[in-house]
């Protein structure tokens, strides 16, 4: 898959240093991925939840979110936001 939006990964290990890792993980196996339908995705990222059109990625130990717009078609992932736990319980993402 490709991945489009990854300065928003920098920026937030940026401000979060202890989610670098965890969002280079992420990014490598996203990368490595060659899904067809979110069945597909879910045998990679089991945790993966579907919002409202979105994929929600759950980071570093579900410390962190990952809000994403997947393209299976064009094999894209778009990510969107990238949020602390709390950040995404009180929705400012949407």
């Amino acid at each position: 898959m490709r991945i489009r939006g990854s300065d928003k990964l920098a920026e937030f290990a940026k401000a979060y240093d202890d989610a670098r890792t965890a969002l280079n993980s992420w990014q490598t196996a996203a990368e490595a991925g060659d899904w067809k339908n979110p069945a597909d995705l879910k045998k990679t990222f089991a945790s993966a939840s579907f919002v409202e059109g979105k994929t929600v990625f759950n980071i570093g130990g579900n410390k962190y979110r990952l809000i994403s717009v997947i393209n299976y078609e064009l094999k894209t992932v778009l990510v969107t936001h990238v949020l602390t736990h709390k950040q995404y319980d009180k929705d400012r993402w949407k």
